[in-house]
């Protein structure tokens, strides 16, 4: 005869039941992003199918027939989707913004999905799709394309690529010469680790030197964080702490993909790029062409990219400095960011 629970296992095993029935609740809920008012303003969280993949895109914008925006995010890997939308809600007042996971990235990762011919020349094609579907969806021409860190070098291809589908690039936090790119950012954290009497992050760094300057690895971004490289204004992991657990778009599945696309695409595609630095393969826009740089940005080094756009052509280009931002000047400095964008491209484009 089986001995009846006591209290205290009774308790345990009411509380073990609702915690199952709650992660599963994170783990299955709907996923919305919330709505704007007005007639004519659009908020759309939805997968779409383009170029053989599904994608998911949200749009969002106070008038849908305002210039689009499509934003390529970096990582690679890494979605925007879990935490930008509290920092574009004045850019959505003249502008409609679209954010998309990439192909493998965050709830564009699919289980089961083949991804081993994934590449940037794929990623490109899936950007090219994307932007004839929004622009049929929205019915709009005027597209101003935008790509953030790794998301510059797929940008920056597509709009060699296919210039005729855009009015303007716009790169921050532009990525350049890789392997310059990244002994910029060893010297820096190493001459800030020496400075704060760090000696072990300095020897760490230096032990790392001979395959960060052969291209192997990426200077430790722990290090690159902790002096102040990355970001001034914010804490950039933190945005997806609380993204994931607090943003619509997003519920626990999704963040079971995420960390599954980072891994898949940071090892396929960092190395593409350290093969093939994007200068080698853009040295030429037909469009005008804005690099967007923090002061202190180290995740991609300012100084390399200003190389990059001084041997760019391009039949307008300008070369942007945020004085106290990272390598997020659109986050760290928000208003000033929406501010330049109304001022180049309600006005003159």
């Amino acid at each position: 005869m089986k001995k009846p629970l006591g209290k205290a296992a009774k308790t345990g095993f009411i509380c073990g039941a609702i915690m199952i029935l709650v992660l599963a609740a994170g783990f299955f809920m709907p996923t919305w992003t919330p709505a704007i008012k007005g007639e004519s303003s659009v908020s759309m969280l939805k997968q779409i199918h383009i170029n053989g993949t599904g994608h998911e895109v949200m749009i969002r914008g106070e008038d849908r027939s305002n210039p689009i925006v499509i934003f390529v995010h970096g990582g690679p890997g890494c979605s925007e989707i879990p935490y930008i939308r509290e920092y574009q809600k004045r850019l959505e007042r003249n502008f409609t913004i679209v954010h998309y996971d990439q192909r493998g990235s965050g709830k564009s990762f699919h289980f089961g999905e083949d991804y081993s011919g994934l590449s940037s020349d794929l990623l490109v094609e899936d950007l090219l799709a994307l932007t004839d579907y929004v622009t049929a969806e929205l019915d709009v021409s005027k597209v101003l394309l935008v790509g953030h860190s790794f998301g510059t070098y797929i940008g920056m291809k597509a709009a060699a690529q296919a210039p005729e589908k855009f009015a303007a690039y716009i790169g921050i936090g532009q990525v350049a010469d890789h392997r310059d790119s990244e002994l910029d950012g060893l010297d820096f954290a190493l001459e800030q680790a020496l400075e704060a009497g760090n000696t072990g992050d300095a020897e760490r760094l230096e032990k790392l030197r001979p395959d960060i300057s052969e291209g192997k690895i990426l200077t430790p971004r722990d290090l690159i964080r902790k002096y102040g490289g990355a970001a001034r204004q914010l804490n950039d992991n933190m945005l997806y702490v609380k993204g994931f657990l607090l943003a619509p778009e997003y519920n626990l599945l999704d963040v079971v993909r995420y960390w599954r696309g980072v891994g898949l695409s940071q090892r396929i595609l960092l190395a593409e790029e350290s093969e093939r630095s994007i200068p080698e393969l853009v040295d030429k826009l037909e469009i005008p062409c804005f690099f967007v740089m923090g002061q202190y940005d180290y995740m991609t080094s300012t100084k390399a990219a200003r190389t990059y756009f001084d041997g760019l052509e391009a039949p307008r280009k300008e070369f942007i400095l945020f004085n106290e931002s990272a390598h997020y000047p659109q986050l760290e400095e928000e208003e000033r960011f929406a501010e330049w964008m109304e001022d180049t491209f309600l006005r003159s484009i």
